[in-house]
């Protein structure tokens, strides 16, 4: 595997491990405040990588199709939705200031429920990435090395506070700074491990290629419907929310341009 698809499988999680390290350098739980504004800009970047990174590319390379050139990526994005909707019911997690953890009746501990969270989360972050440079590998024509670049840098600016928000949370509720930091790199290990996976099946991948672009696409955006957003607007002063994501969302998209 060529040195510049390691580097962009392991920059998201670089991403993660700084952000879940900041529990070594700073007291207490985030305020609320910050909180919203860093899943606000998660959001934003989430869904910018969604629409230039996966489902323009997906429907660029299904060109060939004319005027149903829209139909693998419908196909896909549906997939990837449903997807996360069975994780969802299968895989018993809790969602950061919630009491009620969803899934099936479990026995796990709050901290585990909440590192799963984050986990279920990252499944289609790294599914991404994959998809993503083994496009390129395979010289697929509307994916260049940047463009995959783009993605992992995207997503691992993301990253950064949301592994802040997993470690500092668990330190609060009694854990050592050191079990508090490995929880928060515990729960994006999924993500070079689902790229890599990817990777190594990219001989199956490329003739899919639009139907997968779109399957992160999905899986992604409904991770953002379903916990981003809500979390970000839950309470007062949620516009916070909101000015971050449309940072996040102008960035992400200016890297893909920039880069792709």
């Amino acid at each position: 595997m060529p040195m510049e698809a390691l580097y962009a499988i392991l920059i998201p999680f670089a991403g993660t491990s700084l952000g879940a390290a900041c529990v070594f350098f700073l007291r207490g739980q985030l305020p609320d405040n910050v909180q919203k504004a860093l899943l606000g800009f998660a959001s934003g970047v989430m869904v910018a990588a969604s629409v230039w990174s996966l489902l323009i590319p997906a429907m660029e390379e299904s060109s060939s199709m004319e005027h149903m050139a829209f139909f693998p990526a419908v196909v896909g994005f549906w997939l990837g939705t449903l997807f996360l909707l069975v994780l969802d019911y299968i895989i018993p997690h809790l969602h950061m200031n919630s009491e009620d953890a969803e899934g099936p009746r479990t026995r796990l501990s709050r901290t585990t429920m909440l590192v799963l969270a984050v986990t279920l989360h990252n499944i289609p972050e790294g599914m991404a990435v994959g998809v993503i440079l083994a496009g390129w590998l395979e010289g697929a024509s509307q994916i260049t090395l940047g463009g995959a670049l783009a993605l992992s840098l995207g997503i691992a600016i993301q990253n950064f506070p949301e592994g802040a928000i997993i470690s500092m949370p668990l330190h609060g509720s009694g854990e050592s700074r050191t079990r508090a930091f490995m929880g928060g790199i515990l729960s994006g290990i999924v993500e070079p491990l689902g790229a890599v996976l990817t990777v190594l099946a990219a001989g199956i991948i490329v003739p899919a290629l639009p139907y997968l672009l779109s399957f992160a696409a999905g899986a992604m955006l409904y991770v953002v419907v379903e916990e981003l957003v809500p979390e970000m607007s839950a309470g007062k002063h949620s516009n916070i929310g909101v000015l971050t994501f449309a940072i996040g969302f102008t960035l992400m998209m200016a890297l893909d341009t920039a880069l792709g």
